[in-house]
């Protein structure tokens, strides 16, 4: 069995990890793969025998582009294949509230039996949601409760699959599937560029590196001797999660004074000056156009707003008006490992 997998806060590797100790426990020989360690222009053809299993965490509907192309570049065969992604698990009491696959596994789906594949299982895990940009961390309580739970589900999927059976439960949710695709496109062309260009080291960062040598994308690089995020950041929250300073926060306030200024200013300009010519009456030019110029921009912003950073008043300024910053939002979060759960 071989199992591909990305992640960045350990949910996937965990998932990986579990579907591999079942699989061991069954005496079948199996290789866990993170992509991210790999070269992924040259991927090797699988062994004709071999169960393929591909697992990622879902960002924006539908998996990063890393697994994305990743998938595209696979080699042509006729293996079976299990699909398993990560999304935004919640709690309210003991009812886990599920994410959105989105488009993750149609896609995915598509591509693969295109290829030549056999599509096997479509299977969704809902562990904890690491994306605290967008919402407050989860508590303990909630974090070791969906490890607990997911592992339990993770480990009766493998059991029936590696015997040979099928889990298409993701089918269930195709409707909201299908309704939310809009949103994974929206993401994939422009929202995941926007996202890139919200993280910052504020003061407590002390150049140690770690968030550069441990990306998973290689998207941070070292600009005017300080981490600087690219547009090749796929958020999956690993720097934040793991920088032993918790120097990586998100710029909220700076970033609500980048939209109010885009909004009131820019694009009330444009639609006034150039609107007729842009043709900006029509809803697909007016999105289309108003993000180019809004990623054009937002380019721009960031990297004055790196400039910036370098003076401690306007460090800090940023940080206070960062919600990551305070201890009722930003709880750092790294998957359980094995000891941790049981």
């Amino acid at each position: 069995m071989l199992i591909y997998y990305f992640s960045g806060t350990g949910n996937s590797a965990n998932v990986a990890h579990w579907v591999a100790q079942v699989a061991n426990e069954k005496g079948i020989s199996t290789e866990t793969v993170n992509i991210a360690h790999i070269n992924r222009l040259q991927i090797p053809a699988p062994p004709e025998d071999a169960l393929i299993a591909f697992c990622s965490p879902v960002h924006g509907f539908n998996y990063p582009p890393v697994m994305q192309a990743f998938i595209r570049r696979f080699p042509k065969g006729k293996n079976p294949v299990l699909l398993l992604n990560t999304r935004a698990g919640m709690l309210i009491g003991k009812w886990i509230t599920p994410g959105v696959s989105g488009i993750t596994f149609y896609l995915s789906a598509l591509i693969l039996w295109l290829k030549g594949y056999q599509i096997n299982a479509m299977f969704p895990v809902d562990l904890p949601s690491n994306w605290i940009s967008v919402h407050p961390g989860l508590n303990d309580r909630t974090v070791k409760y969906l490890h607990e739970r997911n592992k339990e589900r993770v480990t009766a999927f493998a059991t029936k699959t590696l015997e040979g059976g099928r889990d298409f439960r993701s089918l269930r949710e195709i409707i909201q599937d299908v309704l939310i695709s809009p949103i994974s496109l929206a993401y994939f062309f422009g929202g995941r560029f926007f996202f890139a260009k919200t993280y910052y080291a504020s003061t407590a960062c002390n150049n140690c590196g770690l968030c550069i040598k441990q990306c998973p994308v290689k998207a941070i690089k070292t600009l005017d001797n300080r981490p600087f995020w690219t547009f090749n950041c796929e958020s999956c929250m690993h720097c934040m999660s793991y920088c032993p300073h918790r120097a990586i926060e998100t710029a909220h306030g700076a970033i609500i004074g980048f939209m109010i200024f885009f909004s009131l200013v820019v694009w009330s300009t444009i639609e006034i000056t150039f609107g007729k010519t842009l043709h900006l009456d029509n809803w697909f030019m007016n999105f289309t156009v108003q993000s180019a110029i809004m990623l054009g921009l937002l380019a721009i912003w960031y990297r004055v707003l790196h400039l910036l950073l370098r003076y401690k008043w306007f460090n800090k300024l940023t940080t206070f008006t960062s919600l990551t910053f305070y201890k009722f939002w930003g709880r750092r979060y790294k998957a359980l490992k094995e000891n941790n759960i049981n």
